[in-house]
């Protein structure tokens, strides 16, 4: 497998790290400080392609030759979108909401170069059982989701005992589709075999 240009992902998350570097992909990390403010009409999927997009955009004035992945995962509660939680109580406020029901993950993917920006999403459901209160006060106290939309991490603890069965994506639900992604790049002619 070939990269036809240098790759960039602008990312800290260790999980989008995981996740490109097990494509066998090589990639440098460029990260800056962007905003996850988005307009209060976008709903869900336009939600996610926004905040992708709109993280892409400060880097436009940085690429050369460079292919640039942006990511945004949100967690949807029917019309709900459910962020990272602010603290103890406010994820389990969301743990409790997510207990016996299902939601979705969506990720917004951007892929910029100088030429052109090409964005996408995916979605997967995800099926919860019912969660106790000491469930979920365990994740939460050993877990500290206050990193991850929806407080939680279907690669965590709540994800091995909690999640029943999901439809779609495990990865993007971990916070990169990466099949959509490398199909992706390869049609841009990114990467190429």
């Amino acid at each position: 497998m070939n990269l036809q240009r240098p790759l960039l992902l602008a990312s800290n998350s260790p999980r989008r790290k995981e996740l490109l570097s097990s494509l066998g992909l090589k990639y440098e990390v460029l990260v800056k400080e962007v905003h996850e403010d988005f307009p209060g009409h976008l709903r869900r999927e336009e939600i996610a392609e926004y905040l992708a997009s709109h993280k892409a955009d400060a880097y436009t004035s940085d690429l050369t030759n460079e292919a640039l992945i942006t990511a945004d995962t949100i967690v949807c509660l029917g019309e709900r979108v459910l962020n990272k939680p602010a603290d103890y109580e406010e994820a389990k406020q969301m743990l409790q909401a997510l207990s016996g029901t299902f939601n979705e993950v969506i990720t917004g993917v951007c892929i910029l170069t100088k030429e052109q920006k090409t964005v996408f999403h995916d979605k997967t459901k995800v099926y919860f059982k019912h969660l106790s209160e000491a469930e979920i006060d365990h994740y939460i106290s050993h877990y500290k989701p206050y990193d991850k939309a929806g407080a939680y991490g279907i690669q965590e603890w709540i994800g091995m005992i909690g999640i029943e069965r999901i439809e779609g994506s495990y990865f993007n639900v971990v916070g990169l589709p990466v099949q959509k992604l490398y199909a992706m790049l390869e049609e841009l002619g990114i990467v190429r075999f």
